[in-house]
C-alpha cells in the first residue's frame, strides 16, 4: 500500500511538473509574440519637437526667424505664400525622407494647432515628392469655415479630395500608405476614433518624403502654428 501511494505521489508530481512546464511555455510564447508585435509596431521615426528638431529634417526656403522649437512643440509663423498649384513659394517647408511604401505599408501622423483668420490659411501634413507632386491633409480656413482639407497635386495640377467641417483648433491628421494608394484621416481631442477623409493614388515622382507645410497667412498679424507628435511607423 505504501509503495503504491508513493508511486501515485510521484506520478502526480510528474504531471504537475509537465503542466507547469506547458503553462510556462504558453506564457513564454505569449511574451515572445507580444514582444514581436511591439517590435513590429515600433516607429521608424518619431519627433516630439522638444527643445530641438530631430535628425533628418531639411527646411526649404528657410526663414530662420519664423520657426522655433519650444517646450510646446515646433512653432512655425504663418506667413504669406502658397504650395497649392504653381506658386510653390511658402517659407519654412519641413521635409524628411520616408521608406518606400512599395516595400511595406506605412502610417504617418502628426498633431497640428492653429487659429486661422485668412482665406485658405493652413497647416498640413504632406506626402511629398517635390513642390509639384504631393498629397496634403490638414487644418484650413475655407470661406470662413474651419475645415479638414485633403488634396492631391501632380505637375502642379491640383484636385481637392475632401473639405470637411472641423470644430477644433487642435487636430491629429494621418496618412496610411499601401502600395500606390494613400488614405487620409483625422481625429480631434473629443473623438475616440479616427475618421476617414478620403483617398487617392500617389503622384509618384522620385523618392518619397513627408513634409510639414504652413502657409497663406498674413504679415499684419504674428500668428504661430504649433506642430507636435510627428511619427512614421509600419502598418
Amino acid at each position: 500500500m505504501g509503495r503504491h501511494w508513493a508511486l501515485a505521489k510521484d506520478c502526480g508530481a510528474a504531471e504537475r511538473d509537465r503542466t507547469m512546464r506547458f503553462g510556462s511555455s504558453i506564457a513564454l510564447g505569449w511574451v515572445v509574440v507580444g514582444a514581436l508585435s511591439l517590435e513590429a509596431a515600433a516607429p521608424v521615426f518619431r519627433d516630439d519637437f522638444k527643445q530641438a528638431l530631430g535628425p533628418g529634417w531639411k527646411i526649404l526656403r528657410e526663414q530662420k526667424d519664423a520657426w522655433r522649437v519650444t517646450a510646446d512643440g515646433l512653432e512655425v509663423r504663418v506667413l504669406p505664400g502658397n504650395m497649392w498649384g504653381g506658386s510653390n513659394d511658402a517659407k519654412n517647408t519641413f521635409v524628411r525622407s520616408v521608406p518606400d511604401p512599395a516595400q511595406g505599408s506605412l502610417e504617418v501622423s502628426v498633431q497640428v494647432e492653429n487659429r486661422p483668420t485668412e482665406q485658405y490659411e493652413q497647416v498640413d501634413l504632406v506626402w511629398y515628392y517635390n513642390d509639384g507632386y504631393q498629397v496634403k491633409i490638414g487644418q484650413e480656413l475655407v470661406d470662413g469655415k474651419l475645415s479638414i482639407v485633403m488634396g492631391r497635386e501632380e505637375a502642379d495640377r491640383t484636385r481637392t479630395i475632401a473639405i470637411i467641417p472641423l470644430d477644433s483648433f487642435v487636430v491629429d491628421v494621418r496618412f496610411r500608405v499601401e502600395g500606390n494608394q494613400i488614405r487620409g484621416a483625422y481625429r480631434t481631442p473629443s473623438m475616440t476614433e479616427w475618421k476617414e477623409a478620403g483617398g487617392c493614388d500617389l503622384p509618384v515622382k522620385g523618392p518619397p518624403n513627408v513634409s510639414l507645410q504652413v502657409y497663406q497667412g498674413t504679415t499684419q498679424v504674428e500668428r504661430w502654428a504649433k506642430i507636435r507628435a510627428f511619427e512614421v511607423k509600419p502598418l
